[in-house]
């Protein structure tokens, strides 16, 4: 029987094609060295604000300008407002050349499309943006995703009742909570790069996380500031981390 099962199991293996951040404070804390592939991921704001909700559309570009540029395949996002800011994408490595965009004119429409695009097997990342959603379509977009062998990135927005987006259970591999911090301050006028205070809420088969990092850059990489900061990075790596 166990047989069976397996042989009826996707094939795809989550640590051969996991999408690393590139920096070891974070990888050295995910269960397979980075996002796990073939998987749905969700990534919230902070906070209802709209530099929190700034910070994590641009968190989910980078992953997804990432994924696009490791596997030569466009990136599919799928909203039901129009709030998008394109050149914030580019600035994030997400620009017109990696994005296909679609609009639904409803959440159910949005989870359909998701869910379709999952599937087609030739996106390297589908992005959805939501706020409530049930268990059965969170269960669909994992399936679809190790179906297709895509990402699935699930942008949890806070809507106007203020209920926290993650607050309700998810079969999602990982959950994101990303918010604002003060930039490094210039020798010169102006504006350093955005830092992030990014939180690892939850992830299959591994422990959380939390550091403050610096923002995506033009090929949608974080980094670690050059500072203290990252309260966990000397906590040392995580011993139940498999090889990537």
């Amino acid at each position: 029987m166990r047989a069976r099962i397996a042989a009826l199991a996707p094939a795809t293996d989550a640590t051969a094609t996991a999408l690393p951040f590139g920096v070891a404070a974070i990888d050295d804390r995910l269960a397979h060295g980075g996002l796990a592939g073939a998987a749905l991921h969700e990534i919230a704001p902070a906070s209802p604000a709209l530099g929190d909700d700034a910070a994590a559309t641009l968190f989910t570009a980078g992953i997804a300008a990432r994924a696009a540029a490791t596997r030569g395949m466009p990136v599919l996002w799928v909203i039901t407002h129009r709030d998008l800011f394109a050149p914030g994408l580019a600035l994030a490595g997400l620009g017109p050349e990696r994005l296909i965009h679609a609009e639904a004119d409803a959440e159910d429409g949005m989870l359909a499309a998701v869910e379709d695009g999952l599937r087609h097997g030739g996106l390297a990342a589908v992005i959805g943006e939501t706020g409530r959603v049930g268990m059965a379509a969170l269960r669909r977009l994992q399936l679809a995703a190790a179906e297709g062998g895509g990402l699935a990135l699930l942008l949890r927005r806070w809507r106007r009742t203020g209920a926290d987006p993650l607050a309700a259970p998810s079969v999602a591999v990982s959950r994101w909570r990303i918010g604002c911090a003060p930039s490094a301050p210039l020798p010169v006028a102006g504006v350093g790069r955005p830092r992030w205070q990014v939180a690892l809420v939850r992830q299959r088969g591994g422990p959380g996380w939390e550091g403050l990092v610096e923002g995506c850059d033009a090929e949608g990489r974080l980094a670690l500031p050059a500072g203290p900061g990252d309260r966990a990075a000397s906590a040392g790596r995580w011993p139940g981390r498999r090889a990537a």
